[in-house]
C-alpha cells in the first residue's frame, strides 16, 4: 500500500534517556479543582470529571514559540500537571490504574477563552476554544519511577516571573489514578496518550511577548514563549 502523504509524527522528549514519547491522542480533563470551578462560576464541584480533546499536533515543546491564535481576544494560560501512558488499559479500577503511567510532565493548556464561551452558550464542542495548533504545550516527560511523590507536589506557572498559578496536586477533585479510571471506561487508553489533569484558578489572558513558565516540583520545567501571529489576532 502506497500513501498519499504521511503526517509528522509528534513526540516529546523524555527526561534521562535519548528516546522520545510518540504522542497518540491527548485528553484533558475539565474543572479538576474547586477554586478554578468557582473561578469560572460554572458546574457542580461534585459533578464527576469530563473529558475533551486535543489533536496530537497541538502538543508543543518549549523550544516552539507559540503563535497569538486567530479569531480571538482573550487568550488563556492553564497550568497542568500532564500524564504520560505507557500502557494499554480499558476499565481499568483505580487500585490498579497507576500502572499505566508512563511518566509525568509540565503542561499548560491554552484557551481560546471567548471563542470557548461562545461555544458554551450554543450548547456545542468546546473545540473551537480548545483544540487549536500549538495548544497543548508540554514539557519533558520525568518517568514514573523518578517522578517522586506527586501526592506532596506543587504546581506553579509563572508569566514574566509573575507567578499566576499556584496550588497543591493534592487539592485536584479528582487524582491520577481515578482520572485515568474515569477515562478507560470511556475509551481504551493506549501507549502514547497524553492526559492533561486540570487546572487551578488564576487563569488570565497572554499577550505576544509573554513568556510562560509551568513548574511542578519534581519535574523538568516548560517555558513558552507567545509571539505574533498577524495583525488579525484581535478579531473574532
Amino acid at each position: 500500500m502506497t500513501l498519499l502523504f504521511t503526517p509528522p509524527t509528534v513526540s516529546v522528549p523524555v527526561s534521562g534517556i535519548a528516546e522520545r514519547f510518540s504522542v497518540r491522542r491527548v485528553y484533558c480533563v475539565g474543572r479538576n479543582y474547586v477554586d478554578h470551578v468557582r473561578e469560572m462560576r460554572e458546574g457542580d464541584e461534585r459533578d464527576d470529571p469530563f473529558f475533551f480533546q486535543k489533536p496530537a499536533d497541538a502538543v508543543v515543546g518549549g523550544d516552539t514559540p507559540v503563535p497569538y491564535p486567530p479569531r480571538t481576544s482573550d487568550f488563556q494560560f492553564e497550568g497542568e500537571l500532564v500524564v504520560a501512558i505507557g500502557a494499554e488499559g480499558v476499565d481499568v479500577p483505580a487500585a490498579q490504574a497507576l500502572e499505566l503511567v508512563f511518566g509525568y510532565a509540565a503542561g499548560i493548556d491554552l484557551t481560546r477563552r471567548d471563542r470557548q464561551r461562545d461555544c458554551r452558550e450554543r450548547r456545542i464542542s468546546w473545540e473551537a476554544g480548545k483544540a487549536f495548533d500549538a495548544s497543548a504545550p508540554c514539557g519533558p516527560i520525568t518517568p514514573r519511577e523518578s517522578a517522586g511523590d506527586l501526592a506532596t507536589a506543587e504546581l506553579r506557572l509563572a508569566v514574566n516571573g509573575e507567578v499566576r498559578q499556584r496550588t497543591p496536586l493534592a487539592l485536584m477533585i479528582w487524582n491520577v489514578a481515578e482520572i485515568i479510571a474515569h477515562l478507560s471506561t470511556d475509551y481504551r487508553l493506549r501507549a502514547g496518550d497524553l492526559v492533561y489533569t486540570g487546572t487551578p484558578a488564576g487563569v488570565d489572558s497572554l499577550v505576544p511577548g509573554d513568556v510562560v513558565r509551568a513548574e511542578v516540583s519534581g519535574l523538568a520545567p516548560l517555558s513558552v514563549t507567545i509571539t505574533e501571529n498577524g495583525s488579525h489576532h484581535d478579531a473574532r
